[in-house]
């Protein structure tokens, strides 16, 4: 039984960093693109770096939206399938 939970918790972890990964890479190199901009061309304005991470992060959400929703109710529907294992 613990064993199950684990498995379930880890399992938890790996569709919430797969879900998270995308946004979070692009943020990263969106912040690293413009932090050698800022560096070469020495302006250092804060907004820059934040305002095009923003628009990028946005971008990629709306473009991976389908595929997260599909793993989103891939993974509730599991959970729904396998609930009935941990009520005994």
């Amino acid at each position: 039984m613990e064993a199950k939970l684990v498995a379930l918790g880890v399992e938890t972890f790996k569709i919430a960093l797969m879900l998270a990964l995308p946004g979070l890479l692009t943020g990263m190199f969106i912040g690293l693109a413009v932090s050698i901009f800022q560096a070469t061309t020495q302006i250092n304005e804060m907004t820059l770096s934040f305002i095009p991470k923003i628009i990028g992060v946005v971008i990629v959400i709306v473009l991976t939206m389908p595929w997260m929703l599909n793993e989103m109710t891939d993974f509730a529907r599991h959970i729904f399938e396998i609930m009935p294992e941990f009520v005994e």
